[in-house]
């Protein structure tokens, strides 16, 4: 297999990841395992660490197997799933925990269109501090409304 290959197959790992993580955000983190989600939905004002935190380390085990079994059995195609996971993480980190939540005052403002959609999108899933009857449980794809939302009221500001 070629680099190529090896390039497509990391960003399908990292599209896969999208849907595994829609799919654990809605019926894992928002069912049995709501004890750990919970507190993002109910942060306490000066809490920096929350349980929730706890799932970055559920979801890099796998990325962090697959870099062991590829290089202890001589599999790039592992590697190459591991480091589309891996950077799945590293843009969730910088999207979800960074720009939408600002757990770090890096990248505060955009005027970009599908940013400003994507966070508005966020805190519509967080205006329900229950578990029940929550929307967007994806993090990089969300309802196209929310586009058109912004698209709108980038028109009325022009």
């Amino acid at each position: 297999m070629n680099l190529f290959y090896y390039i497509l197959t990391g960003l399908a790992a990292f599209i896969f990841m999208e849907m595994v993580a829609w799919f654990t955000h809605k019926y894992v983190m928002h069912g049995l395992l709501w004890t750990l989600h919970k507190d993002h939905h109910r942060k306490d004002e000066g809490q920096f660490f929350e349980k929730n935190d706890f799932f970055f380390l559920i979801f890099a085990l796998p990325g962090m197997l697959l870099f062991l079994f590829g290089t202890l059995q001589q599999q790039p195609y592992l590697i190459a799933i591991a480091s589309g996971i891996t950077l799945y993480g590293a843009t969730y980190f910088l999207v979800h925990d960074v720009f939408v939540h600002q757990r770090f005052r890096w990248l505060r403002y955009s005027d970009n269109l599908y940013l400003k959609a994507l966070r508005r999108a966020h805190k519509m899933h967080h205006k329900h501090i229950g578990k029940e009857h929550g929307e967007c449980f994806g993090m990089l794809f969300f309802p196209v409304r929310y586009l058109k939302d912004a698209i709108a009221q980038e028109k009325k500001r022009s």
